[in-house]
């Protein structure tokens, strides 16, 4: 069965919004976004390329694809990382997008999510990630439907914004199967879930 893995860039205290630039989620007033860049070291790129390896899918809420939907497909066509996130199967969950949608390989799930995932983690294939996408993301834990965190801890503290594990969360006991860290002292964190941890 295929597993679903959230891997998430996570500050200290918890936040995982807008991790890449200044614009990328300013909901809410966010102002902190970018607070990622300056830890990624040779070490982090190749824990994400490691993650990407055993995937083949991306899951996705409206937010985060209305993030890079615009921006992979832009990318140089020399460029593997894009290569690899053009080509993957994308499948969003969303109640105001509308097919075809405009990123390739992207699927509009329909219906309950919860179904509609527990069904996609039947057909055989590698993991599928869920990246970014806070709200699916909490979706799936609470319907005991994420199989792995990979969780990269940076270190800053910046006090407000979305969070993974959010107030009032279902407690979900983990067990941690991996750690490294970076040269910039980002802590690479792979856990499982108790149920699923050998």
């Amino acid at each position: 069965m295929r597993k679903v893995v959230v891997s998430t860039f996570l500050t200290l205290d918890g936040v995982m919004q807008a991790p890449g630039g200044s614009e990328e989620d300013r909901s809410a007033d966010f102002e902190h976004g970018g607070w990622q860049m300056p830890y990624f070291d040779e070490v982090a790129g190749s824990a994400v390329e490691e993650g990407m390896a055993g995937s083949d899918g991306l899951l996705m809420g409206r937010r985060t694809y209305d993030i890079m939907a615009p921006y992979w497909p832009n990318q140089p066509a020399d460029d593997p990382f894009a290569t690899t996130m053009n080509g993957f199967a994308k499948y969003v969950a969303s109640t105001t997008l509308q097919e075809p949608l405009e990123w390739q390989n992207s699927t509009l799930l329909k219906g309950d999510v919860v179904q509609e995932v527990a069904k996609l983690k039947q057909q055989p294939g590698k993991d599928l990630q869920v990246i970014g996408s806070g709200a699916l993301a909490q979706t799936l834990m609470q319907n005991d439907l994420v199989d792995e965190y990979r969780l990269m801890i940076h270190p800053i503290v910046i006090g407000s914004g979305q969070r993974l594990f959010a107030e009032g969360s279902t407690p979900i006991p983990l067990k941690l199967t991996d750690s490294k860290t970076s040269t910039t002292g980002v802590l690479i964190l792979t856990y499982q879930p108790a149920r699923t941890a050998s």
